[in-house]
């Protein structure tokens, strides 16, 4: 399916959509909610589509938002990822 994020977040499931004209990071310079975020500017810098393209997927950045007690989503963008790089989906 078409890659939403870099990290695997899914736009459909975000709680932001709604609220802020969105365009999603894919398509977007920088963050609405900041100058920047860690983990896209890293996967860009590395010129991947999405983190579950590089080497050191899933690394300890993406793990940290990913399992972050207020932000996260319990892993779930990682499992995404991985159902990207699979092309199965």
């Amino acid at each position: 399916s078409m890659i939403e994020s870099r990290c695997g977040l899914l736009c459909g499931e975000c709680q932001y959509r709604t609220q802020i004209p969105c365009p999603g990071c894919t398509r977007m310079e920088k963050p609405f909610w900041g100058d920047s975020c860690p983990v896209k500017a890293c996967c860009e810098g590395k010129q991947h589509a999405h983190c579950g393209e590089c080497s050191e997927f899933p690394c300890g950045l993406l793990r940290q938002f990913a399992f972050d007690k207020e932000q996260g989503d319990d892993g779930k963008r990682i499992t995404q990822c991985e159902a990207w790089r699979g092309g199965s989906n």
